[in-house]
C-alpha cells in the first residue's frame, strides 16, 4: 500500500474505487467496508483508494475537544489500514482552507479531480463541504450524469460502526481491554519514541523505556498496570511486557504522567527507538506504596501475573492429531513441518487401518510422534472422535495430513482462545500448497454460510478462488471453521457430541460449529497464523463421492440445526436448488454427479427419522450447555443468497457481496 501525506505528490489516477472517513480504530465495522472497497476495485480491475484526514476535522473547525480522544495515531491508523488489502492511502491535510471548499468544489476539483472515481464508496449520512452542506444526494446528480457509481453504505450498517467505535472508547476507559479488543478484532495499540526518564526503575531491578506519545488527542487507558507485547522499530521479534500508566504515586516528587515499558527478557539500548505496544489486559490499578523496596516487590508480584497472562500455556495441554488413512506420501511430505515448527505440543497420528506403510513409517523416523491405531477405516468423523476419546488435553487441533504448518502458526490462535473463553472454534489462514498466493478451497479465511444452508468461505465463493494480498488479514468472527485445520477446546468437543458419526466426511465441522454458536460460543479465523493445504488428497473437490456427502450432510445439518418454522420452506427450496446444481453438471457432461445428487437425497429421505431424533438430542445438548446470558452467535451469516449473489449477480469474491 501507498501512503501519500500531500496532495501533489498524488500519482496521475485514471480510475479508482474511493472511500472515505476517519477510519479511527481500524476495528471490524471498518474493515468489512475496506474488503469490500478491496473487492470492488479488484473486480474492476482499478485501483482501490482510501482518502482520511489529518488532523481530525474536529480539531479543526472549531468543535469543542474536551474530552475528545482517539482511539489510533494516524500512524497506527496507517499500520493497521496496511493490513486490509488496500492499494493507496491518501491522508489528506485537513486546514481552514480545505475545510472552506464548497460541496461543488470538494467534489469536482477534489474527489474527480484527483482520483478520478470509477465508484465511491459512502455512508448514507456522510457529509462534506463547507458548512457540511454536501451529502449523498447532492453527490448522486454526478452519478446520475455518469461520472462514477455510488455504493452506499447501509445505515444499519454505518450506525453498528458508531456503535461500536462508541463501545471500544468506553471499554478502554474502564479498564476493559478485553472486550476493547475484540470489538476493534485486533489488540488496542500505544505507540511512541523512546525518551530519558529519571532511570529509578534500574535502581530496583526493572529498567522501564519512557514513551513519548506525541498526539494530544490519543486516548490512554486509564492508569494501571497493563500485560502487553512489544514491537521495537526494524525488529521482527515480538516481546513481553509489563506497561505503567500513572504520575508515579510512590516517587516523592513525581506528578507528570508516565507510559512506561519493562521489556521482559530484554537488556539494550532503547533511546530514540520507536515501539509499539499491543495492550492485551489491565492487571491492577495504580497504588502508592510506603518506600521503593515495596514498590520493588509489587513490580515483581506483577510480573508473575503477566508472564501468566502472557504465558505461551503448557504445551502439554495442546494435542495436533492428524488422521490419517493410507497417505504414507502425504506423511512424508507434510508430517516434517509439523514436528519442525511444533513448539511443545502432543503430535499424534491416528491412522485409520491404514493398509500402507503409514505406521511403520512414522514409528521408523518420527518416534516423538504418537500412534493411535484405530484399525478400522472409520472415516474423518467418527475416526477423529475415537481418537480424541483417547487424547487427554485442553485444546485439540484437528489437522489433515496434506497440511504444510509455518512458524508460529498456533500462538496467534491459541493465544486468543486463552484470552475469550467464550472462542469454542478457531482456524488459521489456509492457502494452497500448489499455489501458495491463493486461498484454499477448504476454509480460506474463515467459513460463512448464507440464509439458505449454503456455505462459503471469506475468499472462496463457490469454485472462485481469489488471490491472497492481504485483503483478509484481520482476524474475524465466522460461522464454521475448515476441518483441515481446526482449532477447539477440548471439554466442549466432547461435551457438544463431537462430529456426527453418520457424515463420515464432509460438513461434519459445520455442524459442530452450529451447535455450538447455538449455544452462544463464537468462531473465529485468525490469519495472523498461516498453512498451506493440498487440498482434495483423499478426495478430489470434483468427486462424485464427495459430491454425495456434501449434499447429502449439508441437508442433514439444517434438519439438526435450522427453527421449525424456517425449515418448512428451506427444505423445498433446497430441493429445487439442489435439482439446478444438477442440470449444471449435465452441462459439463459429469452424470455421476448428477447421480450423486439423486443419491445424496434418496439417503436424505432412508435418514429423515433419524435425523430428527438427532435434532432432539442435539437441542437438549445446546441447551445444557448454553452460555449463561448469550443468545446464538449469528456471526458469519449471510443474510441473502450467495447461490443468486454468484451466479445471477455475477459476485466471485466475499468482500463483494454486500455490494
Amino acid at each position: 500500500m501507498r501512503v501519500y501525506n500531500d496532495l501533489t505528490q498524488l500519482p496521475d489516477f485514471q480510475q479508482t474505487v474511493v472511500t472515505i472517513g476517519s477510519f479511527d480504530g481500524v476495528h471490524s465495522g471498518h474493515r468489512r467496508i475496506l474488503e469490500q472497497v478491496a473487492a470492488i476495485a479488484r473486480k474492476a480491475g482499478v485501483a482501490s483508494v482510501v482518502i482520511t484526514f489529518d488532523p481530525h476535522p474536529r480539531t479543526v473547525l472549531g468543535n469543542s475537544t474536551a474530552g475528545f480522544h482517539l482511539i489510533n495515531t494516524t500512524q497506527e491508523k496507517i499500520d493497521l489500514i496496511r493490513q486490509c488489502g488496500i492499494d493507496h492511502l491518501v491522508v489528506t491535510p485537513f486546514t481552514q482552507e480545505f475545510a472552506a471548499l464548497s460541496a461543488k468544489d470538494y467534489v469536482e476539483d477534489f474527489l474527480i479531480k484527483r482520483f478520478q472515481p470509477h465508484t465511491i464508496v459512502i455512508g448514507y449520512d456522510h457529509r462534506f463541504g463547507n458548512d457540511r452542506k454536501g451529502d449523498l444526494h447532492f453527490l448522486q446528480q454526478y452519478a446520475d450524469a455518469g461520472q462514477f457509481t455510488i455504493v452506499e453504505i447501509p445505515a444499519q450498517e454505518v450506525d453498528d460502526i458508531t456503535v461500536s467505535s462508541s463501545k471500544i472508547r468506553k471499554a478502554l476507559d474502564a479498564c476493559d481491554i478485553t472486550n476493547a479488543n475484540k470489538l476493534l478484532a485486533h489488540p488496542f495499540v500505544l505507540s511512541g519514541k523512546v525518551v530519558a526518564g529519571n532511570k529509578i526503575g534500574r535502581t530496583i531491578g526493572f529498567p522501564t523505556a519512557n514513551l513519548d506519545i506525541n498526539d494530544q488527542y490519543k486516548l490512554i487507558p486509564p492508569t494501571g498496570i497493563y500485560a502487553c507485547y512489544v514491537q521495537i522499530e526494524k525488529a521482527e521479534q515480538r516481546l513481553r511486557g509489563m506497561l505503567y500508566i500513572g504520575d508515579r504515586p510512590t516517587i516523592e516528587g513525581a506528578t507528570e504522567r508516565r507510559v512506561e515499558v519493562n521489556i521482559l527478557d530484554f537488556d539494550g539500548d532503547l533511546y530514540g527507538k520507536n515501539l509499539r505496544l499491543e495492550v492485551v489486559d489491565f492487571i491492577r490499578g495504580d497504588k502508592k506504596l510506603d518506600s521503593l523496596a515495596a514498590l520493588k516487590s509489587q513490580i515483581a508480584a506483577d510480573q508473575v501475573a503477566i508472564e501468566q497472562r502472557l504465558s505461551v500455556f503448557d504445551w502439554k495441554e495442546v494435542a495436533i492429531v492428524i488422521l490419517n488413512y493410507n497417505t504414507r506420501a502425504h506423511l512424508a511430505t507434510y508430517l516434517p513441518s509439523v514436528v519442525k515448527f511444533n513448539p511443545g505440543a502432543r503430535i499424534i497420528v491416528a491412522d485409520n487401518g491404514s493398509p500402507d506403510d503409514s505406521v511403520s513409517f512414522v514409528h521408523h523416523y518420527y518416534p516423538q510422534v504418537e500412534i493411535i491405531d484405530l484399525q478400522s477405516n472409520w472415516g474423518f468423523a467418527e475416526g477423529y472422535n475415537r481418537a480424541l476419546a483417547q487424547v487427554e488435553a485442553k485444546y485439540y487441533v484437528i489437522l489433515n495430513s496434506d497440511v504444510e504448518v509455518t512458524a508460529g502458526w498456533m500462538e496467534p490462535i491459541l493465544s486468543a482462545l486463552e484470552a475469550d473463553p467464550t472462542i469454542a472454534v478457531a482456524q488459521p489462514k489456509i492457502l494452497a500448497e500448489q499455489q501458495r498466493d491463493r486461498f484454499e478451497y477448504a476454509g480460506a479465511a474463515g467459513g460463512w454460510i448464507d440464509t439458505l444452508g449454503y456455505p462459503f468461505c471469506r475468499g472462496r465463493i463457490f469454485n472462485h478462488v481469489e488471490q491472497d494480498i492481504g485483503q483478509y488479514d484481520s482476524p474475524q468472527a465466522c460461522f464454521w471453521a475448515s476441518g483441515a485445520a481446526f482449532f477447539i477446546r477440548a471439554s466442549l468437543f466432547q461435551k457438544f457430541g463431537g462430529f456426527d458419526a453418520d457424515y463420515f466426511a464432509h460438513n461434519e465441522e459445520i455442524d459442530l460449529c452450529w451447535r455450538l454458536k447455538r449455544a452462544g460460543y463464537s468462531v473465529w479465523c485468525f490469519p495472523k497464523s498461516t498453512v498451506y493445504h493440498l487440498g482434495g488428497g483423499t478426495l478430489g473437490y470434483q468427486s462424485p463421492r464427495k459430491t454425495y456427502l456434501n449434499f447429502r450432510n449439508s441437508l442433514f445439518t439444517l434438519i439438526k440445526n435450522e427453527s421449525t418454522g424456517k425449515l418448512l420452506w428451506l427444505i423445498p427450496a433446497r430441493f429445487v436448488l439442489d435439482g439446478v446444481a444438477a442440470a449444471m453438471f449435465l452441462t459439463k457432461r459429469q452424470t455421476r454427479n448428477i447421480k450423486a445428487i439423486w443419491d445424496a437425497h434418496i439417503a436424505f429421505y432412508k435418514g429423515f427419522r433419524n435425523v430428527l431424533q438427532k435434532r432432539k438430542s442435539v437441542a437438549a445438548i445446546v441447551a445444557e450447555n448454553k452460555l449463561p446470558g448469550k443468545k446464538a452467535d449469528q456471526s458469519g451469516v449471510y443474510r441473502g443468497s450467495i447461490v443468486f449473489a454468484h451466479y445471477l449477480r455475477r459476485i466471485k469474491e466475499y468482500g463483494e457481496i454486500y455490494d
